[in-house]
């Protein structure tokens, strides 16, 4: 037998209606916030694309704050848009590339020949370690150290023995020369030659100034008797709050920067395309070295008071590589190193200038010396030295007007 149902009291029945209602809308607001954040997700990689493609994907935690926002008031009926939501999977799926599915550098060099990906890839593993010898590196006031095999080297030397060492392995490299060791060294490998800068601004690297490398990559196994515009690759490595690489490849249009990934992710240890470079633009920003010069060249005298006159943003560090490589970032600007009669020309033409103007020149931006673009001087000898600018057309045909070469 069964016992009688004892009556329900009237604040029981109340209770249960009250949890029937919050449990219908609780997943309405799920569902409600799920639509939203995709909403949400895709218009923040669309209104800040360059952040989504230099820092990767836009984690779930901003996500979770929107959403939290996004909710409607509890006691309000969450409405479900479907126009809305088709218009978020639509987006989402035509958002920009994030680090989860951007193409690596061995997927990004599949098309190009093979000894000449080799030497590409030669340089990449090669900042990769040096990068790392970078942040574990110890420092006095005179130098960073850190070990290479059984000994304890300058960072630079160790940098130039790192990639000394990759390029021999690749097999695809018949020469290469270090601002360092400039001389023409046989790698036994044939295909290319490659000439590198292994760290510029090794001179700020105990301040934990950003630094960098800087390669160029000619065919053949020569690298005197060749001009700039022979490069068949070229590449900035910054080595910075993160380690990236700006590579210029022949037959590719643009200057595009890889991002190493060490997150312990996946992807941990890999180059990832984060952006890419096609535009220099005019805009008020420079980074004037060797300025000493204006002591007695007074075109850049001149040109320094036209900048500071006209209120253009400084933005200089004291090396090359991360003052050059923000032009390509914030894609304006310009760098110059001039020189005089007394203040000689400091950047050396086939380590530093012919593979830095190879690259920007790919982005979209001008190099000059003066008159003409520095890809169109030889290398006579590999101590050959040039003034430069790097930067939008505009502010580099400024540099040629007020600078030029008639102070040198």
């Amino acid at each position: 037998s069964y016992a009688p149902a004892k009556p329900v009291s009237r604040c029981a029945t109340i209770s249960i209606g009250i949890n029937a209602v919050l449990a219908t809308v609780g997943v309405l607001a799920v569902a409600s916030s799920s639509f939203a954040s995709a909403d949400i997700g895709a218009a923040v990689r669309y209104a800040q694309p360059a952040t989504v493609a230099r820092v990767g994907r836009v984690s779930a935690m901003p996500q979770m704050g929107f959403m939290r926002q996004a909710r409607p008031a509890f006691n309000q009926a969450p409405k479900v848009n479907a126009g809305r939501m088709n218009m978020a999977v639509n987006s989402a799926l035509e958002a920009p590339p994030t680090v989860d599915n951007s193409p690596s550098i061995e997927e990004f060099l599949s098309g190009t020949e093979p000894r000449l990906s080799k030497a590409v890839m030669a340089m990449f593993n090669a900042c990769k370690e040096i990068g790392y010898k970078i942040r574990t590196a110890s420092c006095d006031k005179q130098a960073c150290f850190n070990a290479f095999g059984d000994e304890q080297l300058a960072i630079d030397v160790l940098a130039d023995n790192v990639i000394f060492e990759n390029l021999r392995a690749s097999g695809a490299v018949a020469t290469a020369s270090s601002e360092e060791e400039p001389t023409e060294v046989n790698m036994g490998g044939t295909g290319y030659s490659v000439a590198f800068d292994p760290l510029d601004g090794s001179s700020i690297i105990d301040t934990n100034f950003a630094v960098g490398t800087i390669f160029g990559i000619w065919p053949g196994a020569r690298l005197t008797g060749v001009k700039g515009t022979e490069q068949k690759a070229a590449g900035l490595g910054v080595y910075g709050p993160r380690t990236t690489i700006t590579l210029a490849v022949d037959g590719i249009p643009g200057a595009h920067e890889f991002l190493l990934i060490d997150d312990m992710s996946s992807r941990h240890g890999q180059w990832v395309l984060s952006q890419s470079f096609h535009t220099i633009g005019e805009g008020k920003l420079f980074a004037p070295g060797n300025l000493r010069a204006t002591l007695d060249n007074p075109g850049y005298a001149d040109l320094f008071k036209y900048w500071y006159d006209n209120q253009y943003q400084l933005r200089y560090t004291g090396g090359m590589v991360p003052d050059v490589n923000q032009i390509m970032v914030k894609g304006k600007g310009i760098f110059v190193n001039a020189a005089s009669k007394n203040a000689k020309a400091k950047l050396r033409l086939l380590y530093e200038a012919h593979p830095t103007g190879y690259i920007i020149e790919k982005a979209g931006g001008r190099s000059s010396d003066g008159e003409q673009s520095v890809l169109n001087l030889m290398v006579q000898a590999t101590e050959d030295r040039t003034q430069v600018a790097y930067g939008s057309a505009g502010e580099v045909s400024r540099f040629e007007q007020f600078v030029g070469r008639r102070f040198i």
